[in-house]
């Protein structure tokens, strides 16, 4: 039986691995998913028959409930929500994962009879999986606007409170690891983990927040690592590392595409939901258009490019996008896609949404290979997006966006921005693009715009 079960393991983690290559594009994702669920279940049967295995009352209890919940969860969220259930979802990985640091202690005098390695491998995964789980209960939160968007701080104290909690937290363990055997050690380290994570993630305004999904995604990766080494569990720590690896990598290539450090994300420092101008000194003029009008210009454009943002995930546009795309490109006029790497409130938001809308997948073309064709571009459509195409992120030193790379929609022949109103983005600065004598704004929900933009395409 065992051989058997380290041969399921093995299966298990291969199919872990090959899932997660499907993932690198949209016709193979669904496939991957399907391939990555079916090595989870192997490795839950291979871990149902480890010898010893007991409860099972409790443990179809907790199969049941969990796919009462996940299902439901995962098939009625909506696209612009998809980023506050991840964030809901890795916490609750975080959360198992300490629970079973606990269970362990527990059931093992506070590590009397183990190894060194598996105490300070649970009590690691106790401590980061509670941050993991509190975190992304924030983080959650702060896109569900259940809390403020704006960055929450106790000014000066804060890094201080949070080296307080961090070694407190890393104190009890310690301890645990030298011999005690306290249950007040082990509960005393969960909630300093726990308070950490919540007065982490708190100071971290909206600008930052796919930066803290994907930051806190490693750490739960990181964590299940580390309990599978504890449980002697191979599938385990193969997923776990998994997750850790390509968590850390995504958060790093995140951190760079907004030109911020990831100790600076950590620190908190700007980003949230209030108004706010980067500029001082009298309003500016803009230049409003109409829905014939941009239905005008792009029939006699050669080429347009479409950025998409986080106000056509709201008004879920994307059908509506590709619909008018389709009419341009019966015109004979050339229609791309630039994806900023943040763009939306997670990684990936603008890939998903458009190709839900069946938009191909070659035009969607990234920032560092987009930008060099913006001034041959014709027109600029500018649906929702905000912070991303900021030119003050390359002119105005003062500004808290001030050398974030940026889509250079600026320099096409014209600009055209769907946009409800004049509100500042996520990083709440004003931004310089609506100004620009060559953008023309078009207020209105994005979907209604775009559906009467196809209108007046359909009669032209």
């Amino acid at each position: 039986m065992t051989g058997f079960i380290a041969v399921l393991y093995i299966v298990a983690f291969s199919l872990f691995v090959y899932g997660l290559m499907g993932l690198t594009g949209p016709r193979t994702a669904v496939r991957g998913n399907w391939i990555a669920a079916a090595g989870m279940v192997l490795a839950v049967v291979a871990t149902l028959l480890t010898p010893g295995m007991g409860n099972w009352g409790l443990i179809v209890l907790g199969v049941v409930l969990g796919v009462l919940v996940g299902v439901p969860a995962a098939r009625k969220v909506k696209m612009t929500a998809m980023p506050q259930m991840v964030a809901l979802f890795n916490g609750v990985g975080g959360g198992a994962v300490a629970l079973i640091a606990w269970v362990e202690f527990n059931s093992t005098d506070g590590y009397a009879h183990e190894p060194a390695y598996v105490a300070i491998a649970s009590l690691f995964s106790a401590l980061v999986g509670s941050v993991s789980f509190w975190g992304s209960n924030i983080a959650f939160g702060k896109l569900q606007e259940l809390i403020t968007g704006r960055p929450v701080s106790v000014g000066k104290l804060q890094q201080p409170l949070n080296l307080l909690l961090l070694l407190a937290a890393v104190g009890c363990g310690v301890a645990i690891a030298a011999g005690a055997a306290s249950g007040w050690l082990i509960a005393g380290l969960l909630v300093a983990a726990a308070l950490l994570g919540v007065m982490v993630v708190l100071p971290i305004g909206g600008a930052d927040m796919p930066v803290v999904i994907s930051l806190l995604n490693a750490l739960t990766g990181l964590s299940a690592a580390a309990m599978g080494l504890a449980l002697d569990n191979t599938a385990l720590i193969v997923a776990g590392m998994i997750v850790g690896a390509s968590g850390s990598i995504l958060t790093n290539l995140m951190a760079k595409a907004m030109n911020r450090s990831i100790p600076a994300i950590v620190a908190g420092g700007f980003g949230g939901a209030q108004a706010s101008s980067g500029r001082s000194g009298p309003e500016r003029p803009v230049r409003a258009t109409s829905a014939a009008d941009t239905a005008i210009q792009m029939a006699y454009a050669g080429r347009v490019v479409v950025v998409p943002g986080y106000g056509m995930a709201v008004a879920q546009a994307q059908h509506a996008v590709r619909e008018m795309a389709d009419l341009l490109e019966d015109k004979g006029i050339q229609v791309s896609y630039a994806i900023h790497p943040v763009a939306g409130r997670m990684p990936g938001h603008m890939n998903v949404l458009l190709a839900e809308a069946d938009v191909p997948y070659e035009r969607l073309k990234e920032m560092d290979e987009i930008n060099s064709d913006f001034p041959q571009t014709d027109v600029a459509l500018v649906i929702g997006a905000n912070d991303v195409v900021n030119p003050a992120a390359e002119t105005d030193p003062s500004s808290p966006i001030y050398g974030m790379p940026i889509l250079k929609v600026n320099t096409s022949r014209s600009v055209i921005v769907l946009k409800r109103s004049m509100s500042s983005g996520f990083a709440g600065v004003d931004n310089d693009l609506f100004y620009d004598t060559k953008t023309s704004m078009l207020f209105g929900d994005a979907k209604t715009s775009v559906g009467e933009i196809v209108e007046e395409l359909k009669t032209l």
